[in-house]
């Protein structure tokens, strides 16, 4: 798919993208690239390839989920402006 100046334009002008009158060309010549590998891309048979979630196939090393400190809600409770019920109260900020 080629672009023209006017189809740079229209682009730059919904993307917000001040651009200058001589760099238009390169532009043209960058993104009409660009949709040329799409389409290509697009062309390739994916149908026998599986779907992967990574390009890696490796297992994260993840540590054990333990406790490492004590509970100390009631002390941070009793030095807080408000509490109910176990609960911080705090000012309504949405109406």
């Amino acid at each position: 798919m080629s672009l023209d100046k006017a189809d740079v334009v229209k682009i730059a002008h919904l993307a917000r993208i001040a651009i200058d009158e001589e760099m238009i060309p390169e532009y043209t010549n960058n993104l009409s690239g660009i949709l040329e590998l799409v389409e290509q891309m697009n062309a390739v048979d994916t149908d026998a390839v599986a779907p992967m979630a990574h390009p890696l196939d490796m297992v994260q090393r993840l540590r054990e989920d333990q406790v490492s400190e004590e509970n100390q809600r009631d002390k941070f409770q009793e030095i807080s402006p408000k509490v109910e019920n176990g609960l911080f109260l705090v000012p309504q900020v949405i109406e």
